[in-house]
């Protein structure tokens, strides 16, 4: 039973990573091009400097990064480097990993290609992220890193060449920064679904609140990539309401395990625990207002 047990721990591990590791690459890469070839002009122009603009604009910015809840991480820290104000960043990365193309696509493929879930995901997904922007405009003044990324602005006649080379650097040195995080993530992850029964959360998933909340746990505990949990999702449609199966595919894609520990990583504890809680919170508030539907 134990070696059992070890094979499914080693089997979920590694998918987990296998899952997560494209898009944290993907997330460098892009990373490591913002660093070296966009410049502050050009996100002055696509980050309005009217706060409630500006977090509007970024939370629609997610729609055109196909990066999952933990490879956006590393984009939204390069953006604050870059002098994207916090909570234009957070908003950007709370809906990037929801309401891009791929995620809203395999949405639609899971549920039968029905609308219905893709509208209720990507729409929820949006109003969370733009009201957590707003409440942190005015909670947190100062950008919330824990190091602050410095970089020199390169002249614009720079060699190509040296372009390239600096952003290969700075995408090797984000990906072991965050890598360490997902592995530890992973890991953890990992664990809770092998020696934790699921069994033990459905079995008081089926009030009218608390099935919001088991399905958020779930999705907290499963640590899937954003990509692909509307397949899992799906599974559970005999079992929990609509705005229960809402909460798992929204609120997974903002914080589960794995996503949580990178961010403690990159920002400030307190800022990761305000951060959690208002997006609890509005999440269960936007389920069961689904629900009610």
């Amino acid at each position: 039973m134990n070696s059992q047990l070890f094979l499914q721990f080693n089997t979920i591990f590694i998918s987990i990573l296998i899952e997560s590791l494209p898009f944290i690459m993907l997330a460098v890469i892009v990373s490591a091009l913002i660093q070296v070839f966009v410049t502050d002009e050009m996100l002055a122009k696509v980050i309005p400097k009217n706060r409630f603009l500006s977090v509007l604009s970024a939370s629609a910015l997610g729609a055109v990064f196909p990066a999952c809840e933990c490879g956006i991480i590393p984009i939204a820290r390069r953006l604050m480097a870059k002098g994207v104000p916090l909570h234009a960043a957070i908003a950007f990365m709370l809906t990037g990993p929801v309401i891009n193309p791929v995620v809203l696509f395999s949405t639609y493929v899971a549920f039968g290609n029905s609308w219905k879930m893709v509208l209720y995901r990507g729409g929820l997904s949006f109003v969370v992220a733009f009201i957590v922007g707003l409440i942190l405009s005015f909670q947190f003044k100062e950008p919330q890193l824990k190091h602050m990324l410095t970089y020199q602005v390169s002249p614009q006649n720079i060699p190509l060449k040296r372009k390239v080379l600096g952003a290969f650097k700075h995408m090797v040195d984000e990906f072991f920064t965050v890598g360490k995080y997902l592995i530890v993530g992973a890991l953890i992850a990992a664990a809770v679904q092998t020696y934790m029964k699921t069994s033990v959360l459905t079995s008081i998933g089926h009030g009218e609140y608390s099935s919001s909340l088991v399905m958020m746990g779930l999705a907290y505990i499963m640590s899937l990539c954003s990509s692909a949990d509307a397949f899992v999702a799906a599974s559970f449609r005999s079992t929990f309401s609509t705005g229960a199966l809402v909460a798992f595919l929204v609120y997974g894609a903002k914080f589960d395990i794995k996503n949580t520990l990178m961010m403690l990583g990159v920002f400030k504890t307190k800022f990761v625990f305000f951060l959690f809680i208002y997006t609890t919170v509005l999440v269960l508030l936007g389920s069961i207002i689904i629900t009610k539907l």
